[in-house]
């Protein structure tokens, strides 16, 4: 057996020495993958302003900068590269100046706006605001600028206080959601508003005394109005999901009007017309036993000078975003997110008949839009995104950042699967396989349970499911009910009922790809993060088939979670409060309660600071697995939020995957991870 993996090994090594050959995807290729995001085309359409992130391990850091690539693709060039991140990038509509966001050294702290003035020069800070500046947007004659800014309490670190330093102050908490991942303890002072900041004189005024959040506003095209999205009604705006579209003139004290009643989520981005008379936005369910983990937005459209608004996309049951219209006006352009892919789409102003504009198994992301340039980041199985430009039916590729890596690399292929579950839903699923898969061999399996739920498994590269396949595993991965990309009812399916249709969908996955004689049932393996991990738990305590597994940011004891994760509003108009509804907390705790029930070796992740899905779950299970004598361990990842962000972290997170899955389902292979 040494010798086999030995000779195996040897031969590995002089496949990679042969030129031209192409090699599996190694877990170094992680941090070698550039990101590519947020195209921006400029006023005159010649240029498309975009981001570029990259990865210093040696620094442990991540680096976002602004780049330019031309419409015609045969220019690209790098506009920053100072060691702080620059993000956000929008150009001014008079073509003089491209803005980024960026936290680089100044008098203020966090973010602020800087521009280049693109006659020459480095780029100079344009704000100086106290405060977490969210999103921002140019006013049509370039001379103002209207953004969201959250004002925030000094945070003096909790340690000693050394003579001089400011002591720490208590967190005092006066809201019903009163936590975030990502942004801590929230207070009700302090919510993001929407401010106008004047180019010329450098001041930072409210459009209105009153404090609520306010979140992506816009100017119209003609710069008298500034629309935007708001949670503001009922006595607590917290205790609802509801929130709608608003619009003011474009000056300070200006009355701000509420444009839309949907007891649902009305959500931005919002789009102007070009006559400045209609806006685009996206509607959530009106139907407020609909959880809002499980809604699926439409596309409607609201006259700014009041009236009804048209839902324009109601014979589409699927979700939408990114809303812009057309340049006359008569048609909004917008993002589909159906059966595993996205793609772009138009439908009338008025309503009717939605037509797809580009087919394909790929994944678009949000469209810019300026004179004849439109612009987007465009995901295959096996491409990273990159910069494309829709031109006349055609996506034209303009960037080439992966192209080098990507070029090395011997991909598996992904396909579409469909089957029945138990009671007769119909599921369908991505099944990735490995690079040399042959016909008539037996693989072990990876089930990779997506997140969400109501996020979907989609045609965009995913180094998780490649690096997986690169060691000789198929992997599997479901869009149980609960997905997006199947229309309302499908999402919606699991309200209140965790863990058991997502089961049979998943189970019957298995199944499927066990009969057609690909998989080894003898070697199955499960695993995912956040709801995937939770549905990771509830998979290994309804059968022992699973060799191992691995829980990320799972729960256990669901009512244990009442309060203290960032879920309060979905507990309490979903589940119901413990008070009421104990039995109901009771049975989604299943996992814990039946402990006693799993076999399968798991190990549990998560990080300490995670608000969403704190790490209590993943230590509860795992001290229960402890008890019990199952071969289990906890890897605690200190300092991280839901998603672990440090890249040492996610490059250890990974070595700890493959490994512990090896030890499981490749035992006569060595589980050491290949490095380049």
């Amino acid at each position: 057996m040494k010798l086999t993996v030995l000779i195996a090994s040897l031969g590995a090594m002089l496949l990679a020495q042969t030129p031209g050959a192409k090699r599996p995807l190694a877990l170094d290729d992680m941090h070698k993958i550039l990101q590519v995001g947020d195209p921006q085309c400029s006023p005159d359409g010649k240029w498309i302003a975009y981001t570029l992130g990259t990865t210093d391990t040696t620094t442990d850091k991540r680096d976002t900068d602004v780049w330019m690539v031309s419409w015609d693709g045969t220019q690209n060039v790098r506009v920053t590269s100072s060691p702080e991140s620059e993000n956000a990038p929008k150009w001014s509509p008079d073509g003089k100046y491209l803005s980024f966001l960026s936290s680089r050294t100044g008098k203020a702290k966090g973010n602020q706006v800087w521009i280049l003035d693109r006659r020459g020069g480095e780029a100079q800070q344009l704000t100086d605001v106290k405060g977490r500046i969210g999103s921002y947007d140019w006013s049509p004659d370039s001379k103002r600028l209207v953004l969201t800014l959250t004002e925030v309490e000094e945070d003096p670190k909790a340690k000693d206080v050394k003579p001089g330093e400011e002591k720490p102050k208590p967190i005092v908490i006066d809201r019903y959601h009163f936590k975030q991942d990502g942004q801590g303890y929230l207070s009700g002072a302090f919510r993001p508003r929407v401010y106008f900041f004047d180019i010329a004189t450098k001041k930072l005024e409210a459009l209105s005394k009153d404090v609520f959040d306010e979140s992506g506003p816009v100017f119209s095209p003609d710069g008298k109005w500034v629309a935007f999205t708001s949670r503001r009604v009922g006595p607590d705006p917290d205790r609802g999901n509801n929130s709608d579209v608003y619009v003011a003139e474009a000056k300070v004290g200006a009355e701000v009007r509420r444009l839309t009643t949907n007891p649902g989520p009305d959500q931005g981005p919002v789009a102007w017309s070009p006559d400045s008379k209609l806006i685009a936005y996206m509607q959530g369910a009106a139907d407020p036993t609909v959880s809002v983990a499980y809604n699926m937005y439409k596309l409607a459209v609201v006259p700014v000078d009041g009236g009804a608004p048209v839902t324009v996309s109601e014979s589409l049951d699927r979700g939408v975003s990114n809303p812009r219209f057309s340049d006359d006006g008569r048609a909004v352009n917008f993002l589909v997110t159906d059966d595993r892919s996205v793609y772009p789409a138009r439908v009338s102003v008025t309503g009717g008949a939605v037509e797809r504009l580009l087919a394909g198994q790929r994944v678009f992301g949000p469209i810019s839009r300026a004179g004849t340039c439109m612009a987007a980041i465009v995901n295959t199985d096996t491409t990273a995104g990159e910069v494309h430009a829709l031109d006349g039916g055609v996506v034209r590729k303009l960037t080439s950042h992966n192209d080098a890596l990507f070029a090395e690399l011997d991909l598996g292929v992904t396909e579409e699967i469909g089957f029945k579950a138990k009671d007769g839903n119909d599921a369908h699923a991505l099944l990735t396989k490995p690079a040399k898969f042959e016909a008539g061999v037996k693989y072990p399996m990876i089930l990779f349970i997506h997140g969400g739920p109501n996020g979907q498994d989609d045609h965009r590269f995913s180094f998780d499911r490649h690096f997986y396949a690169a060691h000789g595993y198929l992997v599997l991965q479901v869009n149980y009910r609960g997905s997006n990309g199947r229309g309302q009812a499908y999402s919606s399916a699991i309200s209140a009922d965790w863990g058991n249709k997502e089961v049979l969908d998943l189970m019957a996955g298995v199944d499927y790809v066990v009969s057609t004689g690909a998989a080894d049932p003898e070697r199955l393996a499960v695993g995912g993060w956040s709801y995937g991990g939770i549905l990771t738990d509830y998979m290994i305590a309804s059968t022992t088939r699973f060799k191992a597994a691995i829980s990320g940011a799972g729960t256990a004891f669901t009512v244990a979670y009442y309060g203290t994760d960032q879920y309060i509003l979905q507990y309490d108009n979903e589940i119901g409060p413990p008070w009421k509804n104990f039995d109901r907390y009771v049975k989604l705790a299943y996992p814990l309660l039946h402990a006693d029930r799993i076999k399968t070796p798991t190990m549990f992740q998560g990080g300490d600071k995670d608000f969403n899905v704190p790490i209590s779950g993943g230590e509860q299970m795992y001290q229960a697995l402890r008890s019990l004598g199952v071969d289990t361990k906890l890897i605690i990842y200190p300092g991280e939020n839901h998603g672990i962000s440090r890249p040492s972290f996610q490059r250890d997170r990974m070595q700890r995957n493959i490994e512990w899955y090896g030890k499981y389902l490749m035992p006569a292979k060595s589980a050491t991870v290949s490095t380049n």
